[in-house]
C-alpha cells in the first residue's frame, strides 16, 4: 500500500471478505460491482478506479471508477475465465484534470493565462508518450503552441479542447497513487449459479420389483431426468456398504439378512471411497453413465462422504485416522438423539493428518478423473474448515470448473464459513420456511449485505434425512407450490425423489423422517408415472432456462398484498423481462386478495398486459392494485410484461 506523497485515501471498499482472506464469488461474464470511498485533501481533483487481473498474471487491467455523489465511487469489470482473480482499488490527484479544470475558470474570466500554458508542458508531454498515432501527431502540435506565447489563442482553444481532455481521462497524469489492499475473487461456471437438481437412490433403479437397481439401469432412467428439465443427478453414495453393524430397515440395530444397508455406511471387503458397490456395476458402467448423461445435459453429481464402516480398509490399514477410546474401542458417529453405529468419523486430528488430508484429495482426485464434476459434500461442517480450505482450493487450482455443494444443516455462522473457505453451493433452510413473514426474511437474509457475495443457496424442500412437517400434511397442491416456490425464489434448485412426485409422505411417528427409507433399504418405483407434479417439474424447470430473472437469486423484491397466505415478488435480471411470481401459501384453499405494485415494477405503462407462462392466460391490468385469486388446482402465476 503506497503512502508517503500519495494524497488520496480508499476506504471503505465493498464488497470485500475479511480483507482479502476470502474470496467473493462470481460466474463467467457476470459483473462485479464495486463502491469505495476515494477522497483527498484539498480542492485538486480526485479520480479512482478498479484493477483486477488473474491470480499469478503480472500485468493488472483496469477499469474507471465512476463518482456517484459525496466521495462514493463505483467501478465494475466483468471477469471472463473460471479462477481466482485478484482486485484493488487505486485512487490519485489528477493533476492534468485539476489544471485543466483551473485554467478554464481562468480563461472564462478572462485572465491571462500563459504561465499556465507554460505548467501544462509538463501534462502535455506525458500525454505524447502515451498517445499513438494522431494523437500523438496532435500533441506534438499542442506542445508547440503552449511554448510558443505568440500561438497564445490556439493554445487556450487547445488546452480547453475536448480532444485535450478526453486524451487527459483516458491517460490519467498520476505519479503518485494509493493502492487498497489486494482482496480476492473467485470465478465459477454459470453452473455455480444457476442449477437443477435430482436425486435419486441407483440401488432403488430397476424397473423389477425386489431387484437391485444398477448403472445400466440408471442410464435408462435418464431420459426421464432429462425430460422433467434437470441438468444435475445426484446420487447418493454408490460405494461398497459395511457389514458390521450394518442397519436394517427403517435404522434398526441389527440388519435382517438381506438388508442392504445404509449406502453412507462406506466400505467393506469390496473396497472404499475410490471403489464401486459390486452390485451397482463396474467402473467401465459408471463411467458410461457420466457420458450418456452429459450426452443428454445432465451432470452426475457424487456424494463426497468422508467417514467409514468398521470394515473399510482404512480402518485396518490406518487405525491412526480413527480415534481409540480408553477400551481400545472407536466412538461410532453420533448426532444426539440419533446413532450411526455403522459409521466410524474420521479422527481429523490425527498425528497423521497430513497423510489423512492428502488421501482424502486424492480420492475427491480420482473421481473427477473418472469424470465427476459436481460433489454433494455430506455433512461438511463436521470437519475442520482448514481442511476444506486445503481440498477445495488444491482442486480449484487445476479444475476450477468443479462444483462442491455443501450438506451442513447446521448453525448460520458455520453454514457461511463453509461458504467462505470455497464450497461453490450450500444447502439452506428453505425446507422450514413456510409462512410469508419466515421466507420473506430469509430471502433478505440472504440476498443482502455481504453474505449474497459468497453463499450461494440451493433450496431444497426435501431430502433423504428429512420430510418436514409441511409435507407430511399436504397433497399435490402443496407438493407443487413448495417446488414452485423453491425453483423461482433460489437459481439452485433441488428435489429427492421420486418420493417427492410421487408424494410418497409416510413419516416415522412424532419425525420429520421417511418411514421405509430408502437409505435402509431398496424401493421399488414405477418409473413410467407421470402425474401433475412430474409435469410441474417439467414446466418450471423449462421456464428457469428460458428466463434470465429466474437464473439468479439475488436481484429479487417483494410485494405487499392483502391476504396473508398470498406471497409476490419480482426478479430482475439485466439479459431479459422481469418476472412477477404469486404463490398461494395454504394451496389447500382458494385464496384472493390484492397485489400492491406499481407498474413500473414491470417496466410497463399505466396499462399493460401481464402473461402466465404456467397457464398461457393473459390478463388486462392497470394502476398499483392488482386482484389475485389463486385455486389448489393452480395455486400459483409466473407474469412477465407484455
Amino acid at each position: 500500500m503506497k503512502q508517503g506523497q500519495a494524497r488520496a485515501s480508499v476506504r471503505n471498499v465493498y464488497p470485500e471478505i475479511e480483507g482479502g482472506r476470502f474470496a467473493i464469488k462470481r460466474v463467467v461474464g457476470e459483473a462485479v460491482n464495486l463502491w469505495a470511498d476515494v477522497f483527498a485533501d484539498g480542492h485538486d481533483i480526485v479520480n479512482a478506479a478498479v484493477q483486477y487481473r488473474e491470480r499469478g498474471k503480472r500485468k493488472w487491467q483496469e477499469q474507471p471508477a465512476e463518482a456517484i455523489g459525496n466521495d462514493r465511487w463505483h467501478m465494475i469489470f466483468t471477469p471472463e475465465e473460471m479462477g481466482f482473480y485478484e482486485y484493488k482499488i487505486i485512487g490519485w490527484i489528477d493533476q492534468a484534470l485539476s489544471w485543466s479544470h483551473g485554467i478554464r475558470k481562468k480563461a472564462e474570466a478572462g485572465i491571462h493565462v500563459q504561465l499556465e500554458l507554460q505548467e501544462g508542458l509538463e501534462f502535455a508531454e506525458h500525454l505524447k508518450k502515451e498517445a499513438r498515432g494522431d494523437d500523438k501527431q496532435f500533441m506534438k502540435h499542442v506542445i508547440k503552441c503552449f511554448s510558443n506565447e505568440d500561438s497564445y489563442e490556439e493554445a487556450v482553444n487547445l488546452a480547453l479542447s475536448q480532444r485535450l481532455s478526453d486524451l487527459m481521462h483516458q491517460h490519467p497524469f498520476r505519479p503518485f497513487i494509493y493502492e487498497s489492499q489486494v482482496y480476492s475473487l473467485k470465478v465459477d461456471r454459470e453452473k455455480a449459479r444457476f442449477s437443477t437438481w435430482y436425486e435419486f437412490f441407483p440401488r432403488s433403479s430397476s424397473p423389477k420389483e425386489g431387484a437391485h437397481g444398477t448403472f445400466k439401469d440408471c442410464i435408462k432412467l435418464l431420459p426421464r431426468v432429462a425430460e422433467m428439465g434437470f441438468d444435475t443427478l445426484y446420487f447418493p453414495p454408490v460405494h461398497p456398504i459395511g457389514r458390521e453393524f450394518r442397519k436394517g430397515k427403517n435404522n434398526a440395530e441389527t440388519a435382517a439378512k438381506g438388508d442392504v444397508g445404509s449406502c453412507w455406511g462406506i466400505g467393506a471387503k469390496e473396497g472404499g471411497h475410490v471403489d464401486l458397490h459390486p452390485k451397482l456395476g463396474s467402473l467401465k458402467d459408471f463411467k458410461s453413465l457420466v457420458v450418456q448423461a452429459k450426452e443428454q445435459g445432465i451432470e452426475i453429481a457424487m456424494d463426497f462422504a468422508l467417514q467409514a464402516a468398521p470394515d473399510h480398509p482404512w480402518v485396518k490399514d490406518h487405525p491412526e485416522w480413527f480415534k481409540a477410546r480408553p477400551d481400545g474401542s472407536i466412538q461410532y458417529a453420533e448426532n444426539p438423539p440419533k446413532k450411526y453405529q455403522d459409521i466410524y468419523p474420521i479422527w481429523f486430528e490425527t498425528p497423521d493428518w497430513k497423510n489423512l488430508w492428502k488421501a482424502m484429495l486424492e480420492t475427491c482426485e480420482y473421481w473427477i478423473e473418472q469424470g465427476v464434476t459436481t460433489f454433494r459434500v455430506d455433512n461438511p461442517h463436521t470437519k475442520p474448515f482448514g481442511f476444506w480450505e486445503y481440498l477445495i482450493g488444491e482442486v480449484h487450482k487445476t479444475r476450477p470448473e468443479v462444483i462442491f455443494l455443501s450438506e451442513a444443516f447446521t448453525r448460520p455462522r458455520v453454514m457461511e464459513e463453509l461458504a467462505k473457505v470455497g464450497f461453490t453451493q450450500s444447502y439452506t433452510y428453505y425446507t422450514w420456511r413456510n409462512s410469508k413473514e419466515e421466507i420473506r426474511e430469509y430471502m433478505n437474509e440472504l440476498t443482502n449485505g455481504l453474505v449474497s457475495e459468497y453463499f450461494r443457496p440451493n433450496f431444497w424442500p426435501n431430502t433423504p434425512d428429512i420430510l418436514p412437517w409441511s409435507l407430511q400434511r399436504s397433497s399435490s397442491p402443496g407438493y407443487r407450490m413448495r417446488y414452485f416456490l423453491a425453483a423461482t425464489l433460489s437459481s439452485n434448485v433441488g428435489v429427492y425423489g421420486p418420493v417427492y412426485e410421487f408424494m410418497t409422505s409416510e413419516a416415522v411417528p412424532g419425525k420429520e423422517e421417511y418411514l421405509n427409507s430408502e437409505k435402509y433399504e431398496v424401493r421399488h418405483w414405477d418409473w413410467e408415472k407421470r402425474n401433475e407434479i412430474t409435469d410441474l417439474f417439467t414446466k418450471i424447470n423449462t421456464l428457469r432456462g428460458q428466463l434470465p430473472a429466474l437464473q439468479q437469486t439475488n436481484d429479487i423484491q417483494f410485494f405487499e398484498t392483502t391476504h396473508p397466505d398470498l406471497i409476490a415478488f419480482v426478479k430482475r435480471s439485466d439479459a431479459g423481462k422481469s418476472v412477477l411470481v404469486l404463490a398461494n401459501l395454504n394451496p389447500e384453499q382458494e385464496i384472493q386478495g390484492e397485489l400492491m405494485m406499481p407498474h413500473w415494477e414491470m417496466n410497463a405503462g399505466d396499462h399493460f398486459t401481464v402473461y402466465d407462462h404456467m397457464t398461457d392466460a393473459s390478463y388486462q391490468w392497470h394502476g398499483d392494485r392488482h386482484f389475485i385469486a389463486l385455486h389448489p388446482d393452480q395455486p400459483y402465476h409466473l407474469f412477465t410484461a407484455e
